[in-house]
């Protein structure tokens, strides 16, 4: 393994193992610390449907060169099974000894069936009766009933019946419904995980046989798509076709009770086509992303304090006296930062009144992932049926929300905006709104460019920046953009935006080259999910081998290791908390005019697929009112008295910062106050209504 190059797929365990991490935190809500325990295992499932998969995938095509970091795709499996058997470990351990008893103090117990009362028993047969025995099919196997198709993230009951006549013991599957609660309550404050209610109830459909072992299991399979564009002359229906592949890819990891037998579970291996590395035993209930739901339970002092979002201050002003945002953004440019300041109140607004402006001749937006009831496509759909051109480049292939966007597309299209899906060969990943509108007998453009998706759901739990303006450049450069996106043009000049994947690898390269010359006068500053492209983290250490600082806020995955570069500093931290840290920052100390500081943000990591296979946009920020957010942002964040991670200088992260995690040592909390201080600071009233 290199010691200059952490790999990609183990970096990101090491991120899933933090958020685990938080919820050992003693100091967190009890309810908080079952949602992170959830959170686990939902990264866990996209981890194995997506890498996972592409590993077991170039293992099956002979491929043995290793990766940048040296190791081969099945030496990276055999590591990962490792770690994640440790992982899961360390969660069992925790929910059972931890997190359920002290919900149980609270009055929230998770039972056994052969722990509730007659009455509770009774209840729940009643339950089982009139809403599960309707839709419940068991599957026997035998020569006349072949091994079924077992889909992917189901969970199952496997269950050996023996005819009392004949003797013969046949195996048998019943899948447990996803739209059933996963924890069905017995009686106030007291649950069961609904396959205890089933399996309880099994002589039900499987009458006249004896019941003997029964186990719990649960399948995942490959979920990534593949969609030959170049072949494909409607994208929009090789995308469904791909939708309803994907039930039936590959399995690729084989969850199991631990009361399982071995001929069973021999038979599930054969019968799926895996090995024994790739089955993980369980102790606890399996699929424990259902924890959500115990989560969500209202129990007094259990939860965080809710926080309102403010309404960015200017934005409060316009909506008391009644002006448009037009107007308050030809005054001067907007600097948001969600979740902190209202996402509603903001871009949701800047598309709804676009939408019912008669002074709006068009809309264009680029959507990358979007939410079931989104606000933005609706008002979307209103232009467009006003008759203004309405224009959505929409991106079908963003993993897990391919089924939203192609809902959407279908919808908007009805409607009669011109959708488009982008080029190619590279996904869109860009987040960027442009409104036409007619002025004074002329057109003048406003531009929204993002770090976060234009989904509603997602901006109450994820940190973003938006950036609102009427620049001529930038509206050049969204012009530009769009009619490349959606018509023919090749490496279009811009004025003032990076975009991926013409410039943005060479700028910021550029950019930490020149940081490089100032030695120890230099800074470096980055936010992003994730550092795993070898050309950027090369240049980055070069840098710190010239003296310069620099800072990395990097949430999920970081292939660069701070020992690499001897006597210089280098810092990685990660922040994680009730929100999803998402936001892409840049600060270059000496990037700007005159050697002044330069700051970027917008929708891109430093990944491979986001230097160079997809679309993205980083925009500069060049209001000192605005820089200084960005750099409050930034201190707050590394500040040494908050709770957060830290990469060691061997790869590992530690946990710094005080013992205790509270409001007073949040770094998030200190942004909120801080948003809701400049509120007051203009005697601006919270207006906001949803909490976060």
């Amino acid at each position: 393994m290199s010691d200059r190059f952490g790999n990609r797929e183990l970096s990101w365990l090491d991120f899933n193992a933090r958020v685990l991490a938080l919820a050992h935190e003693q100091s967190l809500p009890l309810l908080e610390r079952v949602k992170f325990c959830g959170i686990f295992s939902s990264n866990l499932d996209e981890f194995y449907q997506v890498r996972v998969s592409a590993l077991k995938d170039q293992v099956a095509a002979g491929i043995v060169k290793p990766s940048h970091d040296g190791l081969s795709p099945s030496r990276q499996l055999k590591e990962i099974a490792k770690r994640v058997a440790s992982l899961v470990e360390q969660q069992e351990e925790l929910l059972l000894n931890t997190l359920l008893p002290q919900l149980a103090e609270c009055g929230v117990r998770v039972c056994e069936w052969s722990e509730l009362d007659e009455v509770e028993q009774k209840q729940l047969s009643l339950e089982f009766e009139r809403n599960m025995y309707p839709v419940l099919t068991p599957i026997a196997i035998d020569p006349a009933h072949p091994f079924p198709y077992v889909s992917s993230l189901a969970l199952s009951i496997g269950v050996r019946v023996t005819d009392p006549r004949t003797k013969e013991e046949r195996f048998a599957r019943v899948k447990v419904p996803t739209f059933l609660k996963r924890f069905q309550e017995a009686s106030p404050g007291r649950f069961v995980a609904v396959e205890s209610v089933i399996a309880a109830h099994l002589d039900w459909l499987f009458p006249g046989m004896e019941i003997g072992q029964v186990v719990m299991f649960r399948v995942t399979r490959n979920a990534d798509l593949t969609v030959d564009e170049d072949e494909a002359e409607d994208l929009l229906q090789a995308v469904e076709m791909e939708l309803r592949r994907r039930r039936f890819g590959r399995a690729v990891k084989l969850d199991v009770s631990d009361n399982i037998d071995e001929h069973t579970l021999a038979l599930l291996i054969e019968e799926l086509d895996l090995e024994l590395v790739d089955v993980s035993r369980h102790r606890a209930p399996l699929a424990l992303a259902a924890l959500t739901q115990l989560s969500s339970l209202d129990i007094e002092g259990a939860r965080d304090e809710p926080w309102i979002p403010v309404v960015p201050g200017r934005l409060a002003v316009a909506e008391a006296t009644g002006q448009s945002m037009f107007r308050v953004i030809r005054e001067r440019e907007i600097l948001v930062h969600h979740p902190y300041e209202s996402f509603a109140s903001s871009t949701e607004k800047f598309v709804e009144q676009a939408a019912t402006d008669p002074n709006v001749r068009a809309i264009k937006i680029t959507l990358y992932r979007t939410s079931g009831d989104s606000p933005i496509a609706r008002s979307l759909i209103t232009a467009a049926e006003r008759g203004v051109q309405v224009v959505v480049l929409i991106e079908l292939k963003a993993r897990f929300d391919e089924e939203a966007n192609v809902h959407w597309a279908k919808e908007l299209e009805r409607a009669g905006v011109h959708v488009m899906y982008g080029l190619v060969g590279l996904k869109t990943h860009s987040k960027c709104i442009l409104v036409v509108r007619e002025e004074a007998g002329a057109l003048r453009r406003y531009v929204h460019i993002g770090t976060g998706n234009y989904n509603s759901k997602t901006a109450r739990m994820y940190e973003d920046f938006g950036y609102f303006t009427c620049s001529d450049d930038i509206g050049e450069d969204v012009t530009q953009l769009f009619n490349t996106l959606t018509g023919f043009g090749r490496d279009p000049e811009y004025l003032k935006l990076v975009i991926a994947p013409q410039h943005l690898r060479s700028e910021i390269a550029r950019l930490i080259r020149n940081e490089t010359t100032h030695g120890p006068d230099g800074e470096i500053i980055v936010k992003v999910n994730s550092i795993a492209d070898p050309e950027m983290v090369e240049l980055l250490y070069e840098a710190a081998e010239a003296g310069v600082r620099v800072r990395l806020l990097v949430r999920g995955i970081c292939c660069l290791r701070p020992g690499v570069v001897e006597n210089s500093h280098i810092q990685v931290r990660s922040i994680l908390g009730r929100f999803l840290e998402h936001s892409r920052m840049y600060r270059f100390g000496h990037g700007g005019a005159n050697g002044q500081p330069f700051y970027l943000i917008g929708s891109a990591d430093l990944m491979p697929r986001n230097l160079d296979k997809r679309v993205e946009v980083l925009t500069p920020i060049e209001h000192e009112k605005h820089q200084r957010w960005i750099d409050e942002t930034f201190e707050k964040l590394f500040a040494d008295d908050v709770v957060a991670f830290e990469m060691e200088r061997d790869g590992r992260w530690m946990r710094v910062g005080p013992f205790d995690f509270s409001e007073d040592n949040d770094a998030q909390a200190r942004l909120y106050k801080w948003a809701s201080d400049q509120q007051l600071r203009l005697g601006i009233p919270e207006i906001e209504k949803d909490s976060i």
